[in-house]
């Protein structure tokens, strides 16, 4: 290094002690001298990008909290359908609970009568059952359906045809399209067959 301190640069701006560029041994003599390099960005671009993070950051928590609301709120709705979606059904079988009642309250031996009331509260709750959409799954005579019908027993028979129901033991039912339940039949089974 030359007496003064400083490195001697060629006429190709290299520092020949070092073989730097000039402007680089420019950078190096700075920072040996305590000389700090400025910012990029000034303070006030430090302020606006401070302040979009935190309008961000508050936009990010209100958005958290609304979705936690929505969240709460379909559950509660969700329990209060779950809740009330019989009253419906319910008030569709009140007349004939009021039917039975009325024909608990009469006095008399008549069977006949007896009878009638009884068959005429049957086919109020058989009308009231088919409005909210109950279907009777057809069962005695046809093809055996194991997706319809349940076989409780096989019976070797003529009297119908093979793998047709025999008897209707218990009625099965649909709501709407969905099976609730099968009805549990006998099968024919035609050992001539």
């Amino acid at each position: 290094m030359p007496k003064n301190g400083k490195s001697e640069v060629n006429s190709q701006g290299l520092d020949l002690e070092h073989e730097l560029p000039a402007a680089d041994n420019e950078m190096q003599e700075r920072a040996e001298s305590g000389i700090a390099a400025q910012p990029a960005e000034p303070e006030s671009e430090l302020q606006k990008v401070r302040a979009e993070r935190d309008t961000l950051l508050d936009r990010l928590a209100r958005l958290q909290a609304e979705f936690e609301n929505a969240r709460k709120r379909a559950v509660r709705e969700q329990q209060d359908y779950r809740e009330y979606a019989v009253s419906d059904t319910v008030k569709s079988l009140l007349p004939i609970l009021d039917s039975f009642e009325r024909a608990l309250q009469v006095s008399g031996n008549n069977g006949n009568d007896l009878r009638s009331g009884v068959e005429l509260i049957y086919k109020q709750l058989q009308d009231a059952l088919v409005k909210l959409g109950l279907r009777q799954i057809p069962a005695k005579g046809e093809p055996f359906d194991p997706h319809l019908h349940e076989a409780i027993e096989m019976v070797d028979t003529d009297e119908v045809e093979d793998h047709h129901v025999l008897d209707e033991l218990q009625r099965g039912y649909k709501l709407k399209e969905r099976l609730l339940r099968p009805a549990m039949v006998r099968v024919a089974r035609n050992p001539k067959s």
